[in-house]
């Protein structure tokens, strides 16, 4: 089959060379020129014959959707659009309704895998009509892993990355649970060996799983991670799983937590931890670490320990109370 593909960077570069590896044809298009087959969105339509399928992979929000927009202009009817990079999957729907006005179909495509998918296989998750999921079905069979996992047709437009978004929420839940449970085994004295931990959990335990291999082949690079901060952004797909949560009223306690687990790790010192030190101080006397003269206030370097030199406006006694 002959495709177009837009966007090669480490996901559609992969894309595309297992797709060639199973015999399709694929036109590349990348703003870089070292990566691209052809130098322009227009060559690249130019050189599909109808009816054409093409393949965006482009950072998701407006980079997407001016491709998108440009891909309306130039494709004909009967052509078929597929989003594969991580669209809000609204922006999918108004996408869909613009290029069904001029007969070209729509295809959203929630795509996992990473950098291991060129030779694992990409999980993929597709929302759109079935028509023209069958259209591009030899391309979801060379690209899903071998077997019967790893595809779905979730539903109409949007469904496939609203799947992906929910994938996503997931995967921060997985994640934040193996990291609390890294923190207190290294915290605890009792266990001297908490790499050679995880890397028992590989096999015949109820919590192995693709991400503890990963974070196993981690720990093997660097047994204490000593080599990292503490630091985790996030892409989006978590906040809007939280949101959509929220429109549908159902409770994310551990997606949630999560999310904010990593909000927390951009802080260097938080405002509302501040917030209760002072109030602490102010009803119980607890004692507060005060930031020195000149100190940066990174983690770790606390001030000496103060207390109130009177009553808090309450008359909070000069001692630690019972609360707080």
């Amino acid at each position: 089959m002959e495709i177009g593909l837009v966007g090669l960077g480490r996901m559609g570069g992969n894309m595309r060379e297992r797709l060639r590896r199973a015999g399709h044809t694929v036109v590349g298009y990348d703003r870089n020129p070292e990566l691209a087959d052809v130098p322009s969105l227009d060559e690249l339509v130019a050189k599909l014959a109808a009816p054409r399928v093409v393949w965006v992979m482009v950072p998701a929000g407006e980079p997407t959707r001016q491709t998108v927009r440009h891909l309306g202009e130039l494709l004909e009817s009967g052509d078929v659009v597929i989003e594969g990079g991580n669209s809000r999957w609204t922006d999918d729907q108004i996408q869909a309704a613009e290029l069904a006005e001029r007969g070209i179909g729509y295809l959203d495509v929630g795509v996992s895998g990473g950098i291991w998918g060129l030779t694992n296989g990409y999980g993929l998750m597709v929302g759109g009509a079935a028509e023209q999921v069958a259209v591009a079905q030899p391309i979801f069979d060379a690209l899903k892993p071998e077997g019967t996992y790893g595809f779905v047709h979730a539903g109409t437009v949007g469904a496939g990355h609203f799947a992906k978004m929910v994938h996503n929420g997931v995967e921060y839940g997985l994640m934040q649970s193996y990291a609390e449970g890294f923190e207190l085994l290294q915290a605890a004295e009792v266990v001297d060996n908490v790499p050679a931990v995880f890397k028992s959990w590989r096999e015949g335990t109820v919590v192995r799983s693709w991400l503890l291999d990963l974070l196993d082949r981690a720990l093997d690079e660097d047994p204490e991670l000593s080599s990292l901060r503490g630091y985790v952004e996030d892409s989006g797909e978590g906040r809007w799983t939280v949101e959509a949560a929220i429109d549908h009223a159902v409770p994310l306690p551990a997606i949630t937590a999560a999310l904010y687990a990593r909000f927390a790790s951009r802080q260097d010192d938080s405002p509302a931890m501040k917030v209760i030190a002072a109030l602490r101080n102010q009803f119980g006397g607890h004692a507060v670490s005060a930031r020195a003269a000149g100190q940066s206030g990174q983690p770790g370097e606390p001030g000496q320990p103060s207390r109130p030199s009177q009553p808090g406006p309450s008359g909070a006694p000069d001692h630690p109370g019972p609360s707080g």
